[in-house]
């Protein structure tokens, strides 16, 4: 895997994504012409992470006025963004591309149906781009917090697939071993849908650093023996007094990181973090399908017939937690609140 590698491409005026729910056992890349088929990828965590969510959105907002008459294009675009927008209620960076996309439909409007999709397709461009850039500084950032052998932990898959290219919590650790740090990975394997197992370690191995590959309830077990120097993880979202959102599951990671005495790091880009939402009791947490949890990845039912189950698909590290939130600014240390704001100007001014 190189810095070109990217689960989203757009190729012949069509967008094509690479379907994560087959990872790792086969690579198959799903071709979307319609919004509704982005809509879908995204639903069934084809594609997944919050800045890759947020960039397919952008482009799959173009897939919804190519073409279309110019009478027509005012409603298309906006059924078509708000429609894009509802798919994952917690990624912030789904509302963010698609606002992008907003101020440049505005701007374009009555230049007529193909300056409008170019005007798109640039913003999508640019967007995937910041996201890589992003995440290459943020890991030359990171790196700076591991030592040479470390052992880190990592909840969920934050790599290259999840954000566009390079990844934020990946991206730190990968970044940490192109330096020459021998790092090492406890991989978390995140149930119920097993991003760790099957996507973290699709990502490392590629990347040829080591991993364990290890349940969910062993973190604990293996932070008391002193087998955890660092945790990093990325987030769907941050308020803006720090509290971070993540795959179900990170709490309790940060819980146990602080009896432990292990630092607990978020390694997220700067639309990751939502101003407008003041603390994380503020972020909306996605509910998803039941059967997720009573059947393995859809092919093996786990529990008896009519079972009840609950699935929440995130939930809310407080920012008494979080060591450091890492980003493509800097590593914000607290008051989160200040340092956000800080990060924010600086990168306005830039």
């Amino acid at each position: 895997m190189d810095k070109t590698f990217s689960p989203i491409l757009w190729e012949d005026n069509h967008l094509k994504l690479l379907d994560q729910t087959k990872l790792p056992s086969e690579e198959i890349w799903l071709d979307c012409t319609t919004p509704q088929h982005v809509a879908d990828a995204i639903l069934c965590l084809a594609v997944r992470g919050a800045p890759s969510i947020g960039v397919a959105a952008a482009y799959g907002v173009i897939l919804g006025v190519q073409g279309v008459a110019e009478s027509e294009l005012e409603n298309a675009f906006h059924d078509t963004a708000s429609f894009l927008e509802g798919t994952r209620p917690t990624a912030v960076n789904l509302r963010w591309a698609i606002e992008q996309g907003r101020q440049v439909f505005a701007k374009t409007s009555n230049q007529g149906t193909q300056a409008v999709c170019d005007a798109l397709l640039d913003l999508a461009h640019r967007l995937k781009a910041q996201e890589i850039a992003s995440c290459q500084q943020m890991g030359q950032f990171g790196s700076e917090l591991f030592d040479d052998g470390n052992r880190v932990l990592t909840h969920c898959n934050a790599g290259a697939l999840a954000t566009v290219g390079y990844g934020t919590a990946l991206g730190v650790i990968r970044a940490a071993w192109e330096n020459g740090k021998k790092v090492e990975v406890w991989v978390d394997e995140t149930r119920p849908l097993l991003q760790g197992a099957r996507l973290n370690s699709w990502e490392l191995k590629q990347l040829g650093i080591p991993f364990h590959v290890i349940p969910d309830n062993s973190a604990g077990a293996i932070m008391s023996r002193g087998w955890v120097d660092r945790i990093v993880v990325g987030a769907d979202r941050i308020a803006a007094n720090g509290d971070a959102a993540n795959k179900i599951g990170t709490y309790s990671v940060a819980v146990l990181a602080q009896h432990h005495n292990v630092p607990f790091y978020v390694a997220a880009p700067l639309s990751t973090i939502d101003l407008d939402t003041a603390t994380g009791a503020d972020i909306p947490i996605e509910e998803r399908n039941p059967d997720e949890v009573t059947n393995i990845l859809g092919q093996q039912q786990i529990t008896p017939d009519d079972t009840l189950a609950m699935n929440l698909a995130f939930d809310v590290t407080p920012n008494d937690l979080i060591a450091a939130i890492i980003t493509e600014m800097g590593v914000l240390k607290p008051p989160y609140t200040e340092s956000i704001k800080d990060a924010f100007e600086r990168a306005q001014s830039n």
